[in-house]
């Protein structure tokens, strides 16, 4: 009797594809990315490797020095990134933070993806930008891009609630960029505490989009919620968007549903922003329907 071995093609000349985070074990990418291989024909591997910031710099020199073609970077090290790289493209630099970095001749040269893949998928979803006010909680990696790329989508006004910390620190730069920055679009952008109860509901009351932009959410922290004390917030017709897709329905989500809110996860997100990494890092298009079809099914 003889037993068929299905092998993966790897061989000398495979490139090795990264995703530098932690926790990591959640992470849907390298599947999608391995996926995206295997239908296109590419030989290509996509690994992931349990890094945070204290092993960052080691991590990312140490690929440099080996020659991979690239790799992903996730919570927490987005920003904390942008300290070991050659290069930034202006996505990178403007969000102040990197998700894709990209080995060019033995140059590190960061993107960010994520905001492009965040309204995309608020588009797929078929919510309305123009002229709305958007309610965001967060200022790190995830965040700040997002942040950044409504302010160039059409939105009026953004808010955003951060920790009375470093984070808050980070909002009011990100506050301040798109004010002064970004004024051709001519959205304004306020920073609060996310510790003032009373501004969140407030500011949640006159938008019609709330998103959560931290990791609060996800595995393991996916018993906490950003509305714990103040699920007052929700109401019907509110669009509630997460960044977080494992769980596929966060306790914000599940609490939004209840309130009849529309809910929206962070799988699309996660999608396109890997379907352009993709592409930065081979020069080919990933066979996006394709994928989700594999991995998502009909969400």
């Amino acid at each position: 009797m003889t037993t068929k071995v299905h092998e993966k093609n790897i061989d000398g000349k495979t490139k090795l594809v990264g995703l530098l985070a932690t926790p990591i074990g959640h992470s849907l990418s390298p599947r999608m990315h391995n996926l995206g291989y295997t239908l296109t024909g590419l030989n290509y591997a996509y690994l992931a490797f349990e890094v945070g910031n204290d092993e960052l710099e080691a991590t990312v020199k140490g690929f440099k020095s080996a020659g991979v073609a690239g790799f992903n970077v996730s919570m927490p090290n987005k920003m904390k990134v942008l300290d070991y790289l050659d290069e930034l493209d202006d996505s990178a630099k403007y969000a102040r933070a990197s998700n894709t970095v990209v080995n060019r001749d033995g140059k590190l040269i960061g993107y960010n993806t994520d905001g492009l893949g965040y309204v995309r998928n608020l588009i797929e979803h078929g919510v309305k930008l123009e002229d709305q006010k958007v309610t965001l909680v967060g200022s790190g990696g995830a965040a700040t891009p997002i942040a950044i790329q409504l302010a160039q989508s059409g939105i009026r006004e953004i808010s955003i609630f951060a920790r009375n910390d470093a984070f808050f620190v980070q909002a009011e730069e990100n506050v301040n960029y798109i004010n002064n920055e970004m004024k051709e679009f001519g959205v304004k952008a306020t920073v609060f505490p996310l510790e003032d109860k009373e501004a969140f509901r407030r500011e949640i009351a006159e938008s019609a989009i709330l998103a959560n932009g931290t990791s609060l959410g996800m595995k393991p922290l996916d018993h906490l919620s950003i509305i714990d004390d103040t699920l007052d917030v929700l109401r019907k017709d509110l669009v509630v968007t997460d960044v977080v897709y494992n769980p596929q329905k966060s306790k914000l989500l599940s609490q939004a549903e209840e309130a009849g809110a529309k809910a929206i996860n962070g799988l699309g997100m996660m999608l396109w922003q890997g379907a352009l990494a993709f592409k930065l890092f081979t020069g080919v298009d990933m066979p996006i329907g394709q994928v989700k079809e594999i991995l998502f099914g009909n969400d």
